[in-house]
């Protein structure tokens, strides 16, 4: 069973005090000696643990879980019956409700990279608006139907060719300039994409778990966040990568668990390979604007996606 902690981490640092003298233990007699053993047992100073990539961008969506939401993802997870998979780093997840005035955000292994298959492809479609709001690239036909193509049916052909346009190891200096931050290695990772969406081998790893394609929920959602926000590019380049992640082309996972509700708005980007399966969305309904991510090693993970996207729009509803 998961607790209804969050995922908050400090670091504790005791004060050490010693009476060292004769008239300081006199002073402090029975009393002063019990409440000085109590000092020294209890933490004195909480430092929060902050992370670089959390003030890189105007308001940006920061690593702190609101207790209400956190307790409702636990239950909906523990419901399931799906908490020893999140206690054993098998299945991570981000949740962010959307709010006219802020978010609240609920994480399950946030930051725990994954093998995330075809759902970085978000990150080569983010590194190609770069490229083009920079001057360095034309978005000419050939090209937007490759992106569109990546997008929505996650053709592996075309984001090889994607790759190739931006370049591959720009593509990864985009993914960890300071103003973005959405892979630190110092830290907990983010998106990463190292390899060719085609035979052919890594040709860069991750630097902390050695992955191709790999993703945490934290950084992935962080992008949706300021896509949404409309704060991580420009007016242009906003509407084209929101356009490119609408209207999916793959009904499977999320798509199918939102399936039965009407009035709703996607943006979303999946992925499988073997037992890795991934999938986020951006989600507008009348029941309110939400992101959701979720990565899971299993070899019923997908079917295990669409639940969760069912139940989570469901706990929004319930808000």
């Amino acid at each position: 069973m998961l607790s209804d902690m969050t995922e908050c981490g400090y670091v504790i640092l005791p004060r050490m005090i010693h009476a060292t003298t004769n008239r300081t233990a006199v002073y402090f007699g029975v009393l002063g000696r019990v409440l000085l053993l109590l000092v020294l047992l209890l933490p004195l100073t909480l430092l929060p643990l902050t992370s670089s990539a959390e003030a890189t961008i105007p308001g940006d969506l920061k690593s702190v879980q609101d207790p209400e939401l956190q307790k409702a993802l636990n239950q909906l997870v523990n419901a399931q019956g799906w908490g020893g998979q999140v206690a054993d780093q098998k299945m991570a997840i981000a949740l962010v409700l959307l709010e006219d005035t802020g978010y609240r955000l609920a994480m399950l292994n946030g930051h725990h990279m994954v093998y995330a298959a075809s759902l970085p492809k978000i990150a080569v479609l983010f590194a190609a608006m770069v490229a083009s709001q920079e001057g360095d690239i034309e978005i000419d036909d050939v090209l937007e139907q490759d992106l569109h193509d990546m997008i929505r049916v996650s053709c592996n052909p075309c984001a090889t060719r994607v790759m190739e346009r931006v370049g591959r190891e720009r593509l990864l200096d985009i993914l960890q300039r300071p103003e973005y931050e959405f892979y630190d290695d110092d830290l907990y990772g983010g998106m990463w994409v190292g390899k060719d969406y085609a035979g052919a081998a890594a040709h860069s790893r991750d630097p902390i778990r050695g992955l191709s394609h790999g993703a945490n929920p934290y950084q992935v959602a962080r992008i949706y966040y300021h896509l949404y926000r409309g704060t991580l590019l420009d007016e242009k380049h906003t509407a084209m990568m929101k356009d490119m992640l609408s209207r999916p082309g793959i009904s499977h996972k999320f798509v199918q668990g939102l399936s039965s509700q009407t009035d709703l708005k996607l943006w979303r980007k999946s992925g499988t390979w073997k037992d890795f399966h991934s999938d986020s969305v951006l989600v507008q309904s009348p029941q309110g604007n939400y992101i959701l991510v979720g990565l899971i090693e299993g070899v019923n993970g997908d079917r295990q996606l669409e639940v969760l996207a069912r139940e989570v729009h469901q706990l929004i509803k319930n808000l």
